[in-house]
């Protein structure tokens, strides 16, 4: 059985089976000890997450592939019911598709975190916390009802500033929960994370590689010295430039 006690999880981006093999041999090499990665579903790329998470089995103790709520048929299969060595899946909404041929579904974060509960009950459901999109009390509602639904735990939306994850592990303290955290790296970056995900970043945010990786070390400290869970998004950089200088807060 997977431990929910103090787990590191890098997250990989599904680009093509090339990339996604590149980048676990790179990770196995910067990271030795880490023995979880997350799969985002990338409408723009072909490789699905489940059917990436199946090519890295064996690769890692867990993966955990991310399932867009709005791309799911309710009257299809659920995606990754029968991956092989499959644990634990992430529901997240999804955002609507680019391609408008794109068939999507209106369906909610927390009826199909009831669906697999009901009919994959052998895999472990997160769901999504983001505190930026909508007023937080809407978001801790909507937690309230994902974990009603049979939520496990929870991803959060990346964090950049240390006074809202002081806030949002107060408002998460007694929930399971992988604290996430990307570099942003110059202004191209931080305007896609301004603009795409409403990020409001502290008016000393400096979209530098070593201002990021100094605030991803105090932050990971912080979370793991209270036996939490961290998963990094490495964006946008080589992934041993930024994990690396990492590796002993990672491991401790």
């Amino acid at each position: 059985m997977v431990s929910d006690m103090s787990r590191v999880s890098i997250e990989l981006v599904p680009r093509d089976a090339e990339t996604l093999t590149r980048e676990v041999r790179e990770l196995r090499e910067c990271l030795p000890f880490v023995d979880t990665i997350n799969i985002p579903d990338i409408q723009r790329f072909s490789l699905r997450s489940w059917d990436a998470a199946a090519m890295a089995q064996g690769s890692f103790r867990s993966i955990i592939p991310h399932i867009r709520a709005i791309d799911i048929d309710p009257k299809g299969p659920l995606p990754g019911l029968d991956t092989p060595g499959l644990k634990e899946v992430l529901i997240i909404k999804g955002d609507p598709p680019a391609d408008l041929n794109h068939r999507v579904f209106p369906n909610t974060s927390d009826a199909i975190i009831r669906r697999y509960v009901r009919e994959a009950p052998h895999l472990k459901v997160y769901a999504a916390f983001d505190p930026y999109r909508r007023a937080p009390y809407r978001e801790l509602e909507e937690l309230a009802r994902k974990k009603d639904a049979g939520a496990c735990g929870f991803f959060t939306q990346p964090l950049f500033d240390m006074r809202m994850l002081d806030l949002c592990r107060e408002w998460l303290q007694d929930e399971t929960v992988f604290w996430g955290f990307s570099p942003v790296i110059g202004p191209k970056s931080r305007s896609y994370w301004e603009t795409t995900n409403h990020i409001v970043f502290p008016h000393d945010f400096s979209p530098t590689l070593e201002a990021n990786l100094a605030f991803a070390r105090q932050a990971i400290q912080e979370v793991r010295a209270g036996g939490g869970s961290v998963y990094l998004m490495p964006l946008r950089v080589r992934l041993a430039s930024y994990l690396s200088p990492l590796a002993d807060v990672l491991m401790t």
